[in-house]
């Protein structure tokens, strides 16, 4: 068999539907689909039922212990070459797979003699990702969250734009990777959050290639509103510095630019507090008649204030004009700002309770942050 295709589902039945139902749109048919309940409360078992005559489909129910260890078990029961893991909040394109076949077939371009640690005419690379994109049925919020999670100026570019500020590393919820080569690294480990890129960058430290296929894309619902998504990032920030303690040399810029940017954030709002303070001292005093009347705090508190809000805006009009051109929605564009700020702060705020924590302290990973393990 060529492709197994594994997906680690917890409470998300109708997601599940969605994901088959691509799958069955599928121009190659030389694949199997895994189902891992990792011990959910609402199971998917039922939907998975209706396209058991439909689709290679196997279907198995687990004990909680997290997506990482839901696609090891996965892998396990898997037949075919390539390992294909998804989450189950995506929807594949009909083209999907064929895309995928091109770039790992004998005749690919990808495809180089004696590299990659593979057999000969093999791909020259181990494991591959795709960029994800924001389906037309998705809400507004939906898709001003895939916007924040995906562009350059928000993002760098590193989660497979055409433009980016770091090598590109395969995620989960769209990643490929050779059954052997999965096996011999044992697969992935108990991090709560960050264990895919944590994976990723182990199969580059065994001396594996790993690859962008960018017309292997998949719709990526991801959360559905900017509490939730707040909560991602925030984690996100935390698994970064545990990634980079685990990885030394992996950090770069673009990690710390969340963190900058939420710093010059408060250092902007701490500013315009200053602003608006002197401003209403001077009308204070004004109102006293306890100063001289050329309006001196008023006029600093009020060059204060204007000096705190102009890169705000200006970063808030790029987000603005952005995401309107790029979704063809003023909509997804102004709910594209808050998600911005959401995405940057959040994970900046993680990055930085981690930093504290992990470099500062020095505490390790699991006393540091215990719940960002499963155990």
């Amino acid at each position: 068999m060529r492709y197994s295709i594994i997906v680690p589902v917890f409470n998300r039945p109708d997601e599940v539907g969605e994901l088959l139902q691509s799958l069955t749109r599928q121009t190659r048919k030389d694949f199997e689909v895994i189902i891992v309940e990792d011990g959910s409360t609402i199971p998917c078992e039922d939907v998975c039922r209706q396209y058991a005559g439909i689709l290679d489909l196997h279907y198995y129910n687990k004990p909680n212990s997290g997506p990482g260890q839901s696609r090891n078990y996965g892998a396990e029961r898997a037949q075919g070459e390539w390992l294909i893991i998804l989450d189950s909040d995506v929807i594949l394109p009909e083209g999907y797979l064929e895309a995928v076949e091109k770039a790992t077939h004998p005749q690919s371009p990808f495809v180089r003699e004696g590299q990659g640690g593979g057999p000969e005419g093999s791909p020259s690379f181990s494991a591959f990702g795709g960029p994800d994109r924001a389906h037309h049925s998705f809400t507004p919020v939906q898709k001003a969250i895939s916007y924040a999670m995906t562009s350059f100026f928000t993002t760098g570019g590193i989660r497979g734009g055409k433009k980016k500020l770091d090598k590109f590393y395969p995620r989960s919820y769209n990643m490929g990777i050779r059954r052997d080569v999965y096996r011999q690294l044992g697969g992935f480990s108990k991090m709560r959050f960050g264990e895919d890129i944590d994976f990723s960058y182990r199969i580059v430290e065994a001396g594996n290639k790993t690859a962008l296929l960018p017309d292997a894309w998949v719709y990526h619902k991801r959360r559905t509103d900017l509490r939730k998504f707040f909560r991602q990032v925030y984690n996100s920030g935390i698994a970064r510095i545990n990634l980079s303690r685990r990885h030394p040399g992996t950090m770069k810029l673009v990690h710390l630019l969340p963190a900058l940017f939420t710093i010059g954030v408060i250092a902007l709002l701490l500013l315009f507090a200053l602003g608006l303070g002197l401003y209403g001292c001077g009308e204070w005093l004004d109102a006293q008649g306890l100063r001289p009347t050329d309006n001196m705090h008023q006029g600093v508190g009020f060059a204060l204030c204007v000096l705190a809000l102009l890169p705000l805006l200006f970063y808030s009009l790029l987000i603005l004009t952005d995401s309107s051109l790029r979704n063809r929605s003023l909509r997804v564009g102004l709910l594209s700002v808050p998600a911005a700020f959401v995405q940057l702060t959040g994970y900046g705020l993680g990055f930085l309770h981690a930093f504290w924590r992990r470099i500062i302290r020095r505490q390790d990973e699991f006393t540091a942050f215990e719940k960002n393990f499963y155990s």
